[in-house]
């Protein structure tokens, strides 16, 4: 990412927003915007091999895994404004299992990018199937969007949730049902 750049745009939109980018409070913005753009956009600098680091173990393990609540931050495509809330995987072993913390990592890697939840759902759940291999994976995001919170509709308590069940959680009732109530027992 070209920082400088960003730093030249940052100013320059101050000045059409009508303030002055040489005022005491605003003149180190140009340049803490332009930080904040990197870490919000890290996402593209990832890839999957290196957020996994080899941390796929053989292990005849055959129940659902599940990971709760793992918070999340994006950036909607169409505003450039933050959505956020909490994401819930699962996924079905076939043989290999993979270390707990790269669930929170994958979720990072996609969320650290320009989104639309729809998208960011899907992401995960088929990158969860194509390093598993699993019998199945589901993937739960509930987020809150400031596109629609604070300009728009205006409401601020709505709440969006996707999902993506692949392999045996679309495949099956019985399977998705074990996902839904393990995220309701979390809620009580």
């Amino acid at each position: 990412m070209q920082n400088k750049k960003i730093e030249d745009l940052t100013h320059e939109l101050l000045k059409q927003i009508g303030e002055d980018p040489l005022r005491e409070g605003l003149l180190r913005t140009p340049s803490r915007v332009a930080k904040a753009w990197e870490f919000f956009s890290k996402g593209y600098n990832q890839d999957i091999d290196s957020i996994i680091n080899n941390a796929i173990f053989n292990e005849e393990a055959k129940d659902m895994v599940v990971v709760l609540d793992v918070e999340f931050f994006s950036l909607c495509e169409h505003h450039l404004l933050p959505f956020f809330g909490r994401a819930h995987v699962a996924y079905l072993p076939s043989g290999k299992v993979v270390g707990l913390s790269k669930i929170p990592r994958i979720i990072d890697m996609f969320s650290r990018r320009l989104q639309v939840q729809e998208r960011l759902t899907r992401q995960i759940a088929e990158t969860v199937m194509k390093i598993l291999d699993p019998v199945g994976a589901a993937v739960i995001m509930e987020g809150q969007h400031m596109c629609m919170q604070m300009r728009g509709v205006e409401k601020q308590n709505s709440l969006t949730t996707t999902s993506s069940m692949l392999g045996k959680f679309r495949e099956s009732d019985r399977t998705r049902s074990e996902f839904l109530s393990i995220i309701s027992l979390n809620r009580k």
